[in-house]
């Protein structure tokens, strides 16, 4: 790391921090030529592999505005669309890898944005998973009853209301 005062490239840390969830890491650091104190902050890159194998940072921007479009009309805030994108993030981060493919964003995309508005999930799901028919929206909705009445018949459902 290059002293950004005399540009020597030998400093050392006085302190570290975690920010945003532990994804980021924040370090005062000192140059041992010139005494000149600044921060720098370190981020794991996650890499997103597109269809057609072209590569790209991740976005949490990208994420919001694609959710955004489905939400469209819908009474959905922008913090709880940027919530959204941190849920997604997280999820995709938690596989491990520095590397996620965009269908994988997509799909940690789904449950996140059903629990926000069934209406945006439809939406979304519809270009997503390709939709072609009406029959498809009719499936889509079928699978999301019969989910809901399974989630309503849990023992962790049953708790929550006592």
């Amino acid at each position: 790391m290059y002293c950004p005062f005399c540009h020597k490239d030998q400093s050392k840390v006085i302190d570290s921090r975690t920010i945003e969830s532990g994804a980021t890491i924040r370090r005062r650091r000192e140059c041992t030529s010139c005494g000149g104190r600044f921060t720098t902050v370190e981020k794991a890159l996650l890499i997103v592999v597109k269809r057609n194998g072209l590569t790209e940072p991740f976005s949490r921007d990208k994420v919001i505005v694609g959710v955004k479009r489905a939400c469209q009309g819908r009474d959905v805030s922008e913090d709880a669309l940027k919530r959204l994108a941190q849920t997604v993030e997280e999820s995709v981060r938690s596989h491990g890898g520095s590397q996620v493919h965009a269908n994988d964003i997509g799909l940690a995309i789904l449950d996140p944005l059903r629990e926000l508005d069934e209406v945006a999930y439809l939406r979304f799901a519809s270009v997503y998973k390709s939709f072609e028919s009406a029959e498809d929206f009719e499936s889509e909705i079928r699978m999301m009853r019969r989910q809901s009445r399974m989630a309503a018949r849990s023992p962790e459902s049953h708790r929550s209301r006592r």
